[in-house]
């Protein structure tokens, strides 16, 4: 897949079918039309192309909006590139950007730049300057300059209306199966194994704690998960805190990974962890002896869990 960070980068001497919009969580929904898009261009008579932006537009509109997503750029780009799509342009969104019409769009963009054959695009897309326009504009479009404006129906999306805000719905409420379910994969976090206060190797737990750069990366609902590390392609099954360890009257939130039947200094590394199955909410307990306890339940438990995949 090539990458552009830019619309004016995007060279190309075929012809284009494209689509645009968001794509946080690149979940079920999205991959009905990423999928349409790869089957129009499987003769190599023309490119695929997927136009997305960041920040995302409501970081950028909202001037309050706190929006967290549910992937990171380079997340992002993994999921789109295993999609097999062959071009991604990543635009920087702006307020200028915003304030182009809908017409002006789709001619400076879609026709001048990207030569557009064909656009795919689901239900409910909005474009322009404030989302006046809607799917019939485009269709409208389309037949003044020459392309085909193709739409993805909800009953399509596996008769549910899925998006990334029933998304960060249920990752908020610890509701990682419906979440996953939406997503078509589980949900995960990336980020850098850094040093901790290395309190869980003195119970006989230790810890890899995950550094996550991107503020605006959704965190899940704290407590206690079922998880799969990815760690320089091996994985490794374990379960994992997020919370502030409050036995031990901590102050910040961390992010801690146990790993099964693992014994190797990981500081420095990059590590993936996908999340299974939500275990139950942080508590605090009366002494280390009983957090041992529950963490030795915990265990019991993830293992019962992985052992029914």
């Amino acid at each position: 897949m090539k990458l552009f960070h830019s619309i004016n980068d995007f060279q190309s001497t075929k012809k284009t079918i494209l689509t645009l919009g968001t794509f946080d969580g690149v979940h079920i929904g999205h991959k009905k039309i990423l999928e349409r898009i790869t089957q129009n261009t499987e003769n190599g008579k023309y490119e695929s192309l997927v136009l997305t932006f960041f920040p995302h537009p409501r970081m950028v509109l909202q001037e309050k909006s706190e929006i967290k997503l549910l992937n990171t750029i380079s997340e992002k780009t993994k999921l789109l590139e295993a999609t097999g799509i062959e071009n991604l342009v990543i635009h920087p969104f702006n307020e200028s950007f915003s304030r182009l019409t809908a017409e002006e769009f789709v001619r400076s963009i879609l026709v001048e730049q990207f030569h557009i054959q064909k656009i795919i695009i689901g239900h409910d897309h909005r474009f322009g300057r404030n989302r006046t326009a809607n799917i019939d504009d485009l269709i409208a479009f389309g037949a003044e300059y020459g392309f085909e404006v193709e739409q993805i129906s909800a009953q399509e999306i596996q008769d549910v209306s899925v998006s990334s805000t029933k998304i960060r719905k249920a990752l908020n409420e610890g509701n990682m199966t419906l979440a996953n379910d939406y997503l078509g994969y589980a949900y995960f976090l990336s980020g850098e194994v850094v040093k901790g206060k290395q309190l869980g190797r003195t119970i006989g737990f230790p810890t890899a704690n995950i550094k996550i750069e991107e503020e605006y990366k959704l965190i899940p609902k704290i407590g206690v998960y079922v998880v799969k590390a990815l760690i320089a392609d091996q994985e490794f099954f374990g379960m994992m805190n997020i919370g502030f360890n409050p036995t031990v009257n901590g102050q910040n939130q961390t992010i801690e990974v146990n790993l099964f039947d693992f014994d190797a200094t990981i500081y420095g590394q990059k590590i993936e962890v996908s999340l299974l199955h939500y275990l139950r909410d942080e508590q605090k307990f009366g002494s280390l002896d009983w957090l041992k306890a529950q963490l030795n339940q915990d265990e019991k438990d993830a293992l019962a869990f992985i052992s029914k995949l």
